[in-house]
């Protein structure tokens, strides 16, 4: 097997849907024809790894976006300000994309029995909740620039700010599902030679790797360095602002910001790395050695799960740390007879001294959602 081909097949077990790159070629035959990689340790990897860890992902994000959607629900006058059809557009893009995950835990155990339609179709409704995800998070934090920087300007535009941001996230998912075309016309069920089936990218025609390197260069760029620069622009200016003010929770709201930014670091820019490593590979193939690529597929593995665990970190980075949720899950849990009144109480009454830059006041000039 030439140098070409082999960059087709590591390509293929590192594919770009993230999800499957190491169930698909068992063996790869390097160069020389006389030494084969097997694929088996790291399928056996996948296999004790990923199910576990995918549904305490799914449980746990499937609690607190529901939460999250249910508060929506619940209190019809909660949709008041960008960020709060924000955050519900981001529950729910959350709450799709661990739809997928079930899937992607069984095929590491069983291999892809669900047929090519059902692998495009998983496989693009990741991509769309992925993508849409990260924008939302971005608009986020430029929605909190404009009330925390541009402070007039928010108070005077609040009304017509609303209603753009309905169109804002009509952009947002239209822009997702353009950036998730690829799922759908490349994600196809393969077998391979042992008959195990597999969901993966298989790109046609894919002279010198080329479709394979736009479309991971789109995801690193659109899925990550664009949002991370804007976050950081937008965050770096609030605390900036922070700073200058007289308000005793401005260290709060700073710690807040920082566990924000350092979350969607710590979570994404690992396994962004390992894609700008694949890209690379697409581009000119450097590892050949079995070993070398074995521990690239595992650690590609691991990094993958580290940046779906923000799905399920999103509800208490953006909505549970503000005042204003708190208060509203202790009325829910009244009503329903699980919180006491005199827990209620408390609740209530601690809200208002513990404001933070995710939750609205009044009194604390726009510090806060």
């Amino acid at each position: 097997m030439n140098v070409t081909e082999l960059v087709t097949v590591f390509g293929g077990l590192t594919s770009e849907n993230d999800y499957d790159e190491d169930s698909s070629t068992p063996t790869i035959d390097y160069e020389d024809g006389a030494s084969l990689c097997d694929k088996a340790l790291v399928r056996q990897f996948r296999m004790y790894y990923e199910p576990a860890l995918y549904w305490i992902i799914v449980i746990l994000g499937a609690i607190g976006n529901s939460m999250v959607v249910w508060i929506y629900t619940h209190f019809k006058n909660r949709l008041k300000t960008m960020t709060d059809v924000y955050l519900l557009n981001l529950a729910l893009a959350d709450l799709f994309f661990l739809c997928t995950l079930p899937f992607w835990a069984a095929d590491s155990i069983y291999g892809w029995t669900f047929g090519s339609a059902l692998c495009k179709t998983v496989s693009a409704i990741y991509k769309i909740n992925f993508f849409s995800s990260v924008f939302l998070l971005t608009c986020i934090s430029v929605d909190r620039y404009i009330v925390i920087v541009k402070t007039i300007t928010a108070q005077n535009s609040k009304r017509s700010r609303l209603l753009y941001s309905k169109l804002i996230c009509v952009i947002v998912w239209f822009l997702a599902v353009l950036l998730a075309i690829p799922e759908f016309l490349f994600a196809s069920s393969k077998e391979d030679m042992d008959g195990n089936h597999f969901c993966s990218l298989i790109y046609w025609n894919n002279e010198n790797n080329r479709t394979k390197i736009l479309v991971l260069s789109l995801q690193i760029c659109m899925g990550f360095c664009i949002p991370l620069i804007v976050m950081i622009f937008c965050y770096a200016v609030i605390i900036r602002t922070l700073l200058k003010t007289r308000n005793f929770q401005k260290h709060k709201a700073m710690r807040v910001i920082l566990a924000v930014v350092a979350v969607f670091i710590f979570s994404q820019l690992p396994y962004n790395s390992m894609l700008v490593f694949q890209a690379t590979q697409a581009a000119n193939t450097t590892v050949t050695n079995c070993n070398e690529v074995q521990q690239f597929d595992i650690t590609t593995q691991v990094m993958k799960s580290l940046a779906y665990m923000h799905s399920c970190l999103n509800p208490f980075l953006y909505v549970f740390v503000g005042v204003r949720f708190r208060k509203d899950v202790a009325r829910i849990f009244h009503s329903y007879g699980c919180v006491s009144a005199q827990k209620k109480s408390k609740l209530l009454q601690a809200g208002p001294h513990r404001s933070s830059v995710m939750s609205d006041t009044e009194t604390t000039n726009a510090l806060s959602l």
